[in-house]
C-alpha cells in the first residue's frame, strides 16, 4: 500500500480510538483491540496474521512489564502500610520548613511515588498537603501543584515506573542510563514546573481546604527511621545502577560480571526489595503473615487492570509495526526533517493529546518510530535519550480525555477552567522541560 494510505490508517486508528474511548464510553482495554483489528484490516494485513500479532503484542509488552507492575505494586503498598511513605514526607516538610513547604511537597512526591502507582501516590499524600495548607493558612494551589508535579515526574521519567519501564524494555535501553538521564530530565522539570510554576499560577488561582477532608494524626513512634524508609524506596534503583557502573570495570562473561547482570535485572532488584520491605519492615513492626498477605493481594488487584490496558496498548503498537503502518509514518517524519529526538517527542505528544493516555502514547510512539531507529544503530545511553523525549511528550496538553485531568480536580475542588489553568500547564512544563533535557542529553551522546 501506498505511505499516504499508510498514514492515514495510521490517523484514522487513533481517532477511532478517541471516539470509541470518549464518545461512546468504552472501556479502553476493548477500544485498543477492536481499533488494532481495524488497523490491521485496513492496512492490508493478510486475516490469518492480524490474530498472530495482537498475541505478539500482548506477550512481547506484559513479558517483561508483569513481573514489574506486579512485584512494585506489592513493594509501595508496604512501604506505605508501614508508615515508610509518611515519614519520608514528614520529614521532608520539617526539614524545609513551612516557608519553603511547595518545595519539600514537590521532593517529597518525588521521592515517595517512586514505588507507586501515580493514582496510589497521590491518594497517600494529598492529606499531607492539606494538613500543610492549615497550618501555614496558604493557597493550597501553591502546595498541590509541587505534589502533582513530583509525583507526574517520577511517573514519567523515572524507573521502576511502568511507563520509563515500559520504554526501557521496548526499545533496549541500557538501564543505567535511564535511571541517570531519567533523574537529569525529573529533577529540574519538576523544580520548574512544580515550586516555581505552582508559586506563580497561585497568585491568579486560588484552592481551599475542602471542607469534609480532617487532618491526619500520625503515630511518630510507629514510624520506620527516615534514614531506613529512603534507604528502602532507592534500593532497587542502586542494585540496578551498581549492574550498570560495576559492569564497566568487569570482564564480560566472568562470574562477577554475571552476578552484576542477575543482581541488577530489575526483575531481581524489586523482588529482593519486596522482601527487604516485608522481612526487614513489616514483620519486624509487628504485622502477623495474614496482614502481609492481605496488603500483597489488594495491591495487585489496580495492577492487573493497568497491565491489562498496557497490553492493549502493545496490541496496538505491534499491529503498527507489522501492518507497515509504523515505518511508513516514521519515515515520512525523518523525511520531513526534523531531527530523531524532536520526532520522538512531536509523535508522543500528537498520540498524547488525541487519546490521553500516556502509556498508550508511548507505546504508539516506540511502535511508529522503532523501524526507523533501530536500523540507525544508536548505543544503549542514545536509546534513552530519546526514550526521555518520548515520555516527555506523552504527558503534555493533559485534558479531559486523561483520568490525571478529573484526578486532579476531584481531590482539589477544582473546576475544569481551574485544572486547566493548574494542572495542565504544569504537566505540559514539566513535559517539555524533560524532553528537552532528553534531546540536549541525545545531541551529547552522538
Amino acid at each position: 500500500m501506498s505511505t499516504a494510505t499508510l498514514v492515514l490508517t495510521a490517523a484514522g486508528s487513533v481517532l477511532l480510538l478517541l471516539f470509541l474511548v470518549m464518545k461512546a464510553r468504552m472501556h479502553a482495554f476493548v477500544a485498543l483491540m477492536l481499533v488494532s483489528i481495524g488497523a490491521g484490516i485496513f492496512s492490508g494485513m493478510p486475516l490469518d496474521k492480524i490474530a498472530d500479532t495482537m498475541q505478539k503484542g500482548m506477550g512481547g509488552t506484559l513479558g517483561f512489564l508483569a513481573i514489574v507492575v506486579a512485584l512494585g505494586a506489592m513493594f509501595g503498598k508496604i512501604l506505605h502500610e508501614t508508615g515508610a511513605v509518611d515519614q519520608i514526607a514528614i520529614r521532608m516538610l520539617k526539614a524545609f520548613g513551612e516557608n519553603r513547604a511547595h518545595y519539600a511537597m514537590g521532593i517529597a512526591g518525588l521521592i515517595c511515588a517512586l514505588p507507586l502507582f501515580f493514582e496510589v501516590a497521590i491518594v497517600l499524600l494529598i492529606s499531607i498537603a492539606f494538613a500543610v495548607a492549615r497550618r501555614t493558612h496558604d493557597n493550597l494551589v501553591k502546595l498541590v501543584i509541587p505534589l502533582f508535579a513530583g509525583v507526574a515526574a517520577a511517573a514519567a521519567f523515572l524507573l521502576p515506573g511502568p511507563a520509563p519501564m515500559l520504554l526501557a524494555s521496548q526499545m533496549h535501553v541500557d538501564f543505567g542510563w535511564m535511571i541517570l538521564l531519567g533523574l537529569c530530565a525529573a529533577i529540574p522539570s519538576m523544580i520548574i514546573a512544580g515550586p516555581l510554576f505552582g508559586n506563580f499560577i497561585s497568585r491568579y488561582v486560588e484552592f481551599r481546604v475542602p471542607d469534609d477532608v480532617s487532618q491526619p494524626e500520625y503515630d511518630s513512634s510507629k514510624l520506620p527511621s527516615f534514614g531506613f524508609s529512603l534507604a528502602l524506596i532507592l534500593f532497587p534503583l542502586v542494585l540496578v545502577g551498581l549492574k550498570t557502573i560495576g559492569a564497566r570495570f568487569t570482564t564480560e562473561g566472568s562470574t562477577l560480571y554475571q552476578w552484576l547482570e542477575f543482581i541488577g535485572h530489575p526483575f531481581t532488584a524489586i523482588l529482593l526489595a519486596c522482601l527487604v520491605a516485608i522481612y526487614g519492615l513489616a514483620y519486624r513492626q509487628g504485622m502477623d503473615k495474614e496482614r502481609v498477605m492481605e496488603i500483597c493481594g489488594s495491591a495487585l488487584q489496580p495492577a492487573g487492570i493497568i497491565l491489562l490496558v498496557i497490553g492493549a496498548g502493545g496490541v496496538f503498537k505491534q499491529v503498527l509495526v507489522d501492518s507497515g503502518v509504523g515505518p511508513a509514518l516514521g519515515n515520512a517524519l525523518t523525511g520531513a526533517g526534523l531531527p530523531i529526538a524532536l520526532a520522538c517527542f512531536i509523535l508522543s505528544a500528537a498520540v498524547r493529546v488525541i487519546q490521553g493516555s500516556a502509556t498508550v502514547a508511548c507505546l504508539t510512539t516506540v511502535g511508529l518510530v522503532m523501524p526507523v531507529i533501530e536500523v540507525l544503530n544508536y548505543s544503549g545511553a542514545q536509546m534513552a535519550a530519546l526514550s526521555i523525549c518520548i515520555a516527555g511528550g506523552s504527558i503534555v496538553l493533559s485534558h479531559v480525555n486523561d483520568a490525571g485531568f478529573w484526578l486532579f480536580g476531584r481531590f482539589t475542588g477544582a473546576t475544569e477552567a481551574q485544572t486547566l489553568k493548574t494542572w495542565t500547564l504544569m504537566e505540559t512544563i514539566l513535559g517539555t522541560v524533560g524532553a528537552v533535557v532528553g534531546m540536549i542529553a541525545f545531541e551529547l551522546l552522538s
